[in-house]
């Protein structure tokens, strides 16, 4: 079955089940179908008889679609997937579980069923790498020695870094993330009651490299939008604060966002790093810090009670990588454990054995699942190169897109590569995606998480 038949029999069910209507199943299936037709990788008839094994670490969205794509370009695949995970979660979704659109079960599936035919997984967590042995450590399992490895065990969420909170008091205090399957779930009934009663919001993202820079943005404004629905908006008091020197890092997508912020009255202050909660109390810390007009930097604390409050952990590298020597030793990415990986190529710097993709790689572009996406082909293509003993040719351009929902039924949809310049898919570039559209929220809410699950995953696009 062609990738644009599954996904439109994915469409068809939810019109069946009056998920969508008829005029929306047309509008998506319009701009998906042309989406589909310019992105699936149809590129499998000449398959590479070369023979090496292969270890992929993690059994996220670059693992699974690492592997799917090597098995369709491999005449004699020799593949093993090293993962823990009992659920493979579609985690762009978590944001619409914290927003009530979707429900709890609606973002995974198991493990199992995802991991492609003819793998051999590992369950089980990688604890080393030794490089320059071709060897890997698990926790459980043993070592296993690999030709080639590809590097993508994700993040790390890094609690120590913020007192007064922990894993396991998410939701104490009316304290949420949407940055887990458990905390998503929390969040919406606690954002629905706040956006009733009202009261003050205090809305924040990290100072680390982070996945998907648009959430913490996206949480914010679905809160607001729910007070506009209860008609309480003159009842809520919402203030948002950013690691960053700017709401936004790309230009061509910032001044509409920007735009909404002050339409919604809500201030944004920048250069804020979240250094505690107090739950008792409902307060914040922040440590801001301003830089003044002659490059002199000064620091002062921020504490700020709230009622409600969606936060974001810092993130880093798994502590494995660094203690392998896989990380950057200098430079911005140097300080969270980020893979030494070259921006292009995708290939470590110091092992060339070694691929690096998804949200471990330290290079500068935003950590999403589209971004992964169009690492894939990049990857898979240059490993092969590899493998076969050729110069790897194919080049990554930083590529990422970012859906911020800025209220129920309207998306911004931000799509750039690594000069931050705007890089519209088709047919989206028919629209003008400077501003939120009504298409971008149907593609959000009904079009990619079956595009993710039934061609991403399946090594199909």
């Amino acid at each position: 079955m062609s990738a644009e038949t599954k996904f439109e029999k994915e469409m068809e069910r939810l019109q069946r089940e009056g998920v969508i209507s008829r005029s929306q199943f047309l509008q998506i299936m319009a701009a998906a179908g042309a989406f589909l037709a310019l992105g699936t990788d149809k590129a499998y008839a000449a398959k590479s008889s070369v023979r090496a094994k292969i270890v992929i670490v993690g059994g996220g969205a670059a693992g699974i679609g690492m592997a799917a794509r090597l098995l369709r370009k491999l005449h004699n695949p020799d593949i093993t997937i090293i993962d823990p995970s009992e659920k493979h979660f579609y985690q762009p979704g978590f944001t619409l579980i914290g927003g009530g659109v979707y429900g709890k079960d609606d973002v995974w599936r198991s493990q199992e069923e995802c991991m492609p035919s003819g793998v051999k997984w590992v369950k089980d967590k990688v604890v080393m790498v030794h490089p320059t042995l071709n060897k890997v450590d698990t926790e459980k399992s043993g070592s296993f020695d690999y030709d080639f490895m590809v590097l993508v065990p994700g993040v790390k969420y890094d609690w120590s870094r913020i007192e007064g909170i922990t894993y396991e008091t998410i939701g104490e205090g009316n304290a949420h993330t949407i940055y887990d399957w458990r905390g998503a779930q929390m969040t919406w009934p606690a954002m629905k009651e706040f956006s009733e009663k009202g009261g003050r919001g205090v809305f924040c993202d990290t100072y680390t490299k982070h996945k998907c820079g648009g959430a913490p943005k996206k949480i914010c404004l679905l809160t607001w939008d729910n007070a506009r629905k209860s008609g309480t908006t003159d009842k809520i008091d919402l203030h948002y604060y950013t690691g960053s020197k700017q709401l936004y890092d790309v230009p061509h997508f910032t001044p509409r966002l920007e735009e909404i912020y002050r339409e919604r009255n809500i201030p944004v202050d920048m250069n804020c790093k979240l250094k505690a909660i107090d739950t008792h109390a409902k307060k914040a810390y922040f440590e801001q810090t301003i830089t003044a007009a002659d490059g002199t930097k000064t620091t002062h604390e921020i504490g700020t009670e709230y009622d409600f409050m969606h936060f974001l952990v810092p993130q880093c590298a798994p502590d494995f990588v660094r203690e392998s020597g896989l990380s950057w030793t200098e430079g911005k990415l140097a300080a969270d454990g980020w893979a030494m990986i070259d921006q292009q190529t995708l290939i470590h710097k110091t092992y060339t054995n070694i691929i690096g993709l998804g949200d471990c790689a330290g290079i500068p572009t935003s950590k999403t699942s589209a971004a992964v996406r169009k690492q894939l082909p990049v990857a898979v293509d240059n490993l092969i190169a590899l493998m076969e003993g050729r110069t790897p040719e194919a080049i990554y351009n930083g590529y990422a897109a970012c859906p911020i929902v800025t209220e129920y039924g309207k998306v911004l949809m931000c799509e750039f590569d690594y000069k931050k310049e705007p890089q519209i898919t088709f047919p989206l570039s028919l629209l003008d995606m400077s501003k939120e559209q009504w298409v971008a929220w149907l593609l959000k809410v009904y079009a990619l998480k079956p595009i993710y699950f039934e061609l991403m995953l399946r090594g199909l696009y």
